[in-house]
């Protein structure tokens, strides 16, 4: 169903203006979404895999950081901190970024829906990571083994530390879980096959997050996990990273 020999090459990076966070554009393609049969650890919430269109777009290469955060919204970062995922942010606080950023632009800056972000995540694979079937501490930042062993940092990193995917993506797995603009559903029945996000029915006032973090493990850093997050929910292991249409 991945359309692999166009997604894995149509990516490149657009133009960077200071301040903005750096983008990767996409050419679009089809994949099945959702939890894979050889997926032991896939859960109700990730099925039933089913087919998805994304047609092209542009998502940021990495969370927004403390320093994009700033140059618009102010503040002052712990020293040394700039380069680190912006945490702690509810889900309006996004919002009015991605506004002030669109404004100061004339670029319509969203978040990715959760269609678009499997997408970018598995960029091409067919395994349970898009490593393969198994996930080490060096690609990604994650806690705990599958035994509740501590083997990683334990805390945030500054973005781009960890191996990017083959879309020349960073921490889509790991460092921060990331708001995405979908309602919060308990499965893929009746979800749109057209890569939008799904914003009828759904539990109001609560958006599907994706990606897992740094206090996490392994499982929950599988392309296909999901959860939610009321919109209210200021985290110190969640954030976000913008997307646009092209």
């Amino acid at each position: 169903m991945y359309d692999a020999a166009r997604t894995k090459t149509a990516t490149e990076p657009l133009v960077r203006r200071p301040g903005n966070p750096e983008m990767v554009a996409l050419a679009g393609g089809r994949y099945l979404m959702g939890g894979i049969p050889d997926d032991k650890f896939v859960s109700a919430v990730e099925q039933p895999q089913h087919p998805v269109v994304i047609r092209p777009f542009a998502i940021g290469s990495a969370p927004v950081t403390r320093r994009e955060w700033e140059f618009l919204m102010g503040g002052s970062s712990l020293s040394g901190h700039d380069d680190f995922p912006m945490v702690n942010i509810a889900f309006p606080d996004v919002i009015e970024f991605l506004g002030r950023l669109s404004e100061a632009t004339s670029r319509s800056y969203r978040l990715p829906s959760e269609a678009e972000w499997e997408y970018a995540c598995r960029a091409g694979s067919n395994t349970v990571f898009p490593v393969g079937n198994d996930l080490q501490s060096k690609d990604a930042n994650f806690l705990y083994d599958e035994r509740g062993h501590s083997i990683g940092i334990g805390r945030l990193t500054a973005v781009r530390s960890f191996p990017a995917n083959a879309f020349g993506l960073f921490d889509l797995l790991g460092n921060v879980c990331e708001w995405t603009a979908d309602r919060w559903h308990p499965g893929y029945h009746s979800a749109p096959a057209d890569g939008g996000p799904w914003l009828q029915g759904g539990k109001l006032g609560h958006r599907t997050i994706r990606g897992g973090a740094w206090d996490h493990l392994p499982r929950i850093l599988r392309p296909s996990w999901r959860d939610w997050a009321p919109e209210s929910a200021r985290w110190d292991n969640l954030g976000f990273r913008v997307a646009c249409d092209l």
